[in-house]
């Protein structure tokens, strides 16, 4: 990405002066990758702020040429994917799904018809809601996979490069996990629960538009 290249060679130049320009452009993404792992608002603003601190002190360390040539997307998203797990890890998964409100404040942003109108705009929250609530519901290895690929954007390359993975590895995962998102979706469209049928029916189609 060329703002990414351009950066990378502004921190080579002057990282204190250069540093600030990162927190702008890549701090509401890992918020946002941070959330999507960890369900928890206040959790995901620490791992935010915790990631890019970390990631200043390690290019202190760098050479002029190892920082030119960092990939900052997934470079920072190991960072944030990193410091969640080990959070979720610490906090024993003390926020179950059924409590993952704030995840409302960023959403899910799977392709969705987003006409204009309140009644589309509550439906589109719901959907993000909805779908969010069943992301949890995914093993945290297949979690990451998805979130890199489908919310952050990543390209399976620079999703592999992040995870620390095989890109046949993270094809593999994201995979099984859409699969795994539509097996729960068609299990709540069959609940005998109006709501549950009706939201889950609104669902799976936004979920086969990233098949």
């Amino acid at each position: 990405m060329d703002t990414d290249v351009a950066l990378a060679a502004g921190l080579a130049r002057d990282l204190e002066a250069g540093f600030p320009d990162l927190v702008d452009q890549h701090r509401d993404r890992l918020y946002t990758i941070a959330l999507r792992l960890l369900g928890d608002s206040r959790d995901a603003e620490e791992v935010a702020q915790d990631a890019l601190v970390r990631a200043f002190r390690a290019m202190q360390g760098y050479g002029r040429d190892r920082i030119v040539e960092l990939h900052l997307r997934p470079w920072l998203a190991s960072i944030a994917v990193n410091l969640a797990r080990n959070r979720r890890r610490r906090a024993d998964d003390r926020r179950p799904p059924s409590q993952l409100e704030p995840m409302l404040e960023a959403g899910f942003d799977l392709a969705v018809d987003v006409r204009s109108g309140p009644e589309h705009r509550a439906g589109r929250r719901d959907t993000q809601r909805e779908l969010a609530t069943a992301l949890m519901r995914l093993t945290p290895s297949v979690r990451a996979a998805i979130v890199l690929r489908h919310v952050d954007g990543l390209s399976v390359a620079e999703t592999a490069e992040a995870l620390g993975r095989p890109e046949g590895t993270i094809k593999a995962q994201v995979h099984r996990g859409l699969r795994e998102l539509r097996l729960v979706l068609e299990a709540d469209a069959a609940s005998p629960l109006p709501t549950t049928t009706r939201r889950a029916a609104r669902l799976l189609p936004a979920l086969e538009a990233i098949r």
